[in-house]
């Protein structure tokens, strides 16, 4: 027989040993977002999570998403941001007796360093650090481009039980593909 069953049932079999109970790979909107957080919440309550760590756990599945949404560079429609459709992977899961949610997608590498940065600087910080950096970038501008991709990686900081985790990979000479995880 054939191998389409089993190469899925692989790749299921993989997922599940990376402790992974969620995942969603493909293009996405804001639509898709609703319909997947819903199935999140279903899930975690059918587990009988804990409300507050459920609740954790759905606002940075959000932010997540947001960003891929916002800034994957593998989009097929740029204009409108409500039918804005962006290619990702979000995957929450279970590790250790704690929630992870881990998002990827393609970046320019022109605005690498500065993700780096960015990066580099939340993850660096404290509660405290972060509570104050997140007030000071409410009160100023938004950063040309960002769509508040700043407060939003502060957030999904400030909601982790430990440093966020993130990763590049090259992809070719115009593009690389980033990764972030957040433990809960």
């Amino acid at each position: 027989m054939g191998t389409l069953a089993t190469d899925y049932y692989q790749v299921r079999h993989d997922l599940s040993d990376k402790g992974i109970i969620f995942s969603f790979v493909g293009y996405v909107s804001e639509a898709a977002l609703v319909a997947l957080g819903d199935a999140l919440r279903k899930k975690m309550a059918v587990q009988e999570t804990d409300a507050n760590t459920a609740k954790r756990v759905f606002s940075v599945f959000v932010e997540q998403v947001q960003n891929i949404i916002r800034y994957s560079a593998e989009r097929l429609d740029e204009t409108d941001a409500d039918t804005r459709l962006s290619s990702g992977v979000v995957t929450v899961g279970a590790e250790d007796g704690r929630f992870f949610v881990v998002c990827g997608n393609t970046i320019r590498r022109e605005g690498l360093e500065s993700l780096r940065t960015r990066l580099d600087q939340i993850a660096g910080l404290d509660k405290q650090e972060l509570k104050a950096l997140y007030k000071e970038k409410l009160r100023e501008p938004p950063e040309a481009e960002s769509e508040g991709a700043t407060v939003g990686l502060i957030e999904i900081a400030r909601r982790a039980s430990e440093p966020i985790e993130f990763d590049f990979t090259g992809i070719d000479d115009e593009y690389a593909f980033f990764c972030l995880k957040t433990y809960i």
